[in-house]
């Protein structure tokens, strides 16, 4: 299992030593919310953090636009070194496009479902994004409770994977810990992103490697 540490429940007062520890230890990137207060029902942060970010982690950026019109922030994001660039179904009119200028600009292209937006919308976009992110919670505020149907929606997002030969990897975001990840993991996840699980943790790393052996 892949692991991807989320920012948003870092302590921002003491964010180098959060993020040093993440450099220390076995996740495979570092996931960042951006909120917008529109899309979602809050605000996180923007670009000249994620700039500050980037210049402090050695992971590669998994950076996921909670925004509206995200295609209008394409090379702002790139400039800000992300590997992945996420955006949400619900807030991309033209996907595809979208899904394009990602790629054009050199990033990896993630989609992003709400819980209540069913896998098969999907079928038509699949073969082109590198990676889905299935959301367990609400997006807009950390530490939710794991919704169930998650569990039912990855599987199904794993069937239509290997129907359609995509290489898209799935990653899964909400709720997750130990048990509500070993429960992804069977479903056919292969990313985890765990905010307050692990910056809440006294030791990032071993938790960090507890879901890394999921």
């Amino acid at each position: 299992m892949q692991v991807s540490p989320s920012l948003l429940s870092a302590d921002f007062g003491n964010l180098a030593a959060d993020i040093a520890e993440i450099n220390a230890s076995n996740a495979d990137m570092l996931h960042i919310d951006v909120m917008d207060g529109v899309f979602v029902p809050n605000i996180s942060f923007g670009f000249p953090v994620m700039k500050y970010v980037k210049k402090l982690s050695t992971k590669p950026l998994d950076v996921h636009l909670m925004i509206v019109e995200p295609q209008k922030f394409v090379n702002e994001v790139r400039d800000c070194g992300a590997e992945y660039m996420t955006v949400h179904f619900e807030a991309c009119t033209h996907l595809h496009r979208v899904v394009q200028q990602i790629h054009d600009a050199g990033m990896k292209a993630g989609v992003a479902i709400n819980p209540a937006t069913p896998v098969c919308l999907l079928r038509d976009i699949i073969d082109s994004v590198d990676m889905v992110l299935v959301m367990s919670v609400n997006p807009g505020f950390g530490g939710q409770k794991f919704i169930e149907s998650s569990l039912r929606k990855v599987a199904e997002l794993r069937q239509m994977i290997e129907e359609t030969g995509s290489q898209a990897i799935i990653e899964v975001d909400g709720g997750v810990n130990q048990e509500t990840g070993a429960r992804l993991a069977q479903a056919g996840a292969d990313v985890v992103v765990a905010g307050s699980y692990v910056f809440g943790a006294a030791d990032k790393k071993a938790v960090i490697e507890g879901l890394k052996n999921l």
